[in-house]
């Protein structure tokens, strides 16, 4: 599993638009093989950007399943608009940091 990561930057004054968007968008989002959940959080301190965290089966069923499907293009036209500069989107997956575990394993002390 890995989560994908975009710090979401909305011009201001659009917030509100883009949550209504965002709520119907997500549908298209959850239709994909491999789309396991996601979640979106709006930062406290600069209102206007917002966190979308979503958890994929792995980095393929993101960007050739989803981005790679037609749902993608009514996504982007649905919420691309809303964003100046547009996202970075990086992909992460879960490390042990005990080094017990799969993931890298911490120098010892």
């Amino acid at each position: 599993m890995i989560t994908e990561h975009a710090l979401l930057p909305v011009k201001p004054g659009m917030e509100d638009d883009f949550m209504m968007a965002f709520g119907e968008a997500r549908k298209l989002m959850a239709q994909t093989p491999g789309f396991i959940d996601l979640s979106l959080s709006r930062s406290i301190e600069t209102p206007n950007e917002f966190l979308l965290l979503v958890r994929w089966e792995s980095v393929e069923a993101h960007t050739a399943g989803f981005r790679g499907s037609a749902n993608y293009a009514k996504w982007s036209a649905a919420l691309h608009h809303f964003y100046e500069p547009f996202p970075v989107v990086e992909h992460f997956a879960a490390v042990d940091p005990s080094g017990s575990g799969p993931g890298p394993v911490p120098a010892p002390r």
